[in-house]
């Protein structure tokens, strides 16, 4: 999957000064996409939102590592993801802040495509042993296995490029909404 250009960047006009007379609001500007990554990179659990084939939406947290301009993501082929993924490859991934003092919450829109190739396995999976570590690499960790689990299929490994993204910034008085298109 090749890296994504850089997105267009664009504020919220609702979120500008000219519409919004909150205090605070002539400051408030688009979230750069570099902060917005970083954002991505750092973050340890995502929830994806799936959609299931009667229409019905399907969410459950994760962790995700983003590796050569996509998120990846792992799950058991009898998982409800997986099945949701196999009929409707479309899903979103968010991260964020669960306060309104401050933070950026991030959104990303695409297409969820399988990874199978075992070099780009590999490449993926030392990207997450280098986000999660011990979680990941010790024995005692939570998420131990996870790389074998992937190599021997007993987990399908999936990439998701963003075709959307969306960051909104909150610092508890002043609010902004970026939109990233790809």
């Amino acid at each position: 999957m090749p890296q994504p250009q850089q997105p267009v960047t664009e504020l919220d006009a609702r979120y500008s000064a000219a519409l919004n007379p909150r205090p605070g609001a002539a400051d408030v500007t688009a979230t750069d996409w570099a902060e917005t990554r970083r954002r991505l990179e750092d973050a340890e659990v995502f929830w994806i939102t799936t959609v299931r084939p009667d229409g019905r939406l399907h969410v459950t947290p994760l962790i995700a590592a983003w590796y050569d301009g996509a998120l990846h993501f792992s799950t058991g082929a009898a998982e409800q993801k997986a099945k949701n993924l196999a009929a409707n490859a479309h899903c979103a991934l968010t991260t964020g802040d669960s306060s309104l003092a401050g933070g950026l919450d991030v959104v990303v829109e695409g297409t969820a495509e399988r990874v199978t190739d075992p070099a780009r396995q590999d490449q993926v999976i030392a990207a997450f042993e280098a986000q999660y570590g011990d979680h990941l690499t010790s024995p005692e960790g939570v998420f131990h296995g996870f790389g074998d689990s992937i190599r021997t299929g007993a987990d399908l490994l999936f990439a998701v490029a963003p075709g959307t993204a969306y960051g909104f910034g909150h610092d508890g008085q002043v609010f902004s909404h970026t939109r990233y298109t790809f």
